[in-house]
């Protein structure tokens, strides 16, 4: 009997990460015209998230498009991770350590370089679950099928047992054409319902 397997994704799901408003804010610091800063470097949060440059890269794109200092640089940054990083989702993370006798557990994230050393730092993600799997690893991002395999590649698992937990709505849809069961993630309470239904329905086959 296959064991199910749940793979989650991580913001707006495993963390809680509003909007900060410190794209806004640079802007006005800097006198620029909103909405400067994400057209500049609209090409190196693409690269980013599928790991087509390095950290040091990242870095000096943003000094050089934005102007900015060594200091001012570092403090945009770390504006961006704040943001990136949000805060843990504690219900939903401690209804996933619960699962681990249960079944295989999995992520899947749309990320960007420097994402897995930050949130195995602040969150454990890393030890959370069986396979950890981000976007600027591999070097594809969801809602490509090409994603969703690779997890389950990961996992040794088959699409079939698995259930997806995304809260956008083309990458729920995206899991279900790869042939997984997918929940769109609104709210801990039905996330968590959905996973032991899940959970409970592989254990009676």
């Amino acid at each position: 009997m296959a064991r199910p397997c749940v793979v989650l994704d991580i913001g707006g799901v495993l963390e809680h990460t509003p909007d900060t408003g410190w794209v806004p804010r640079w802007e006005r610091r800097l006198g620029l015209p909103a909405g400067t800063v994400h057209r500049r470097l609209a090409d190196v949060w693409a690269v980013g998230s599928v790991g087509a440059v390095t950290e040091d890269d990242v870095h000096a794109r943003v000094a050089g498009d934005l102007a900015l200092t060594p200091r001012q640089t570092e403090a945009f940054m770390a504006d961006l991770w704040e943001e990136y990083l949000g805060t843990p989702n504690e219900e939903l993370i401690a209804c996933v350590r619960a699962l681990r006798p249960h079944c295989d557990l999995g992520i899947l994230s749309n990320s960007f370089v420097g994402a897995r050393e930050r949130e195995s730092a602040c969150y454990g993600f890393d030890t959370l679950v069986d396979a950890l799997v981000y976007s600027h690893e591999i070097g594809v991002g969801k809602p490509d099928p090409r994603a969703y395999a690779a997890v389950c590649e990961a996992l040794r698992v088959r699409p079939e047992d698995c259930l997806f937990v995304d809260d956008v709505p083309v990458n729920v849809e995206a899991a279900r054409e790869a042939g997984m069961s997918a929940h769109l993630f609104e709210g801990n309470a039905a996330a968590v319902a959905r996973i032991g239904r899940h959970v409970r329905a592989a254990g009676a086959r």
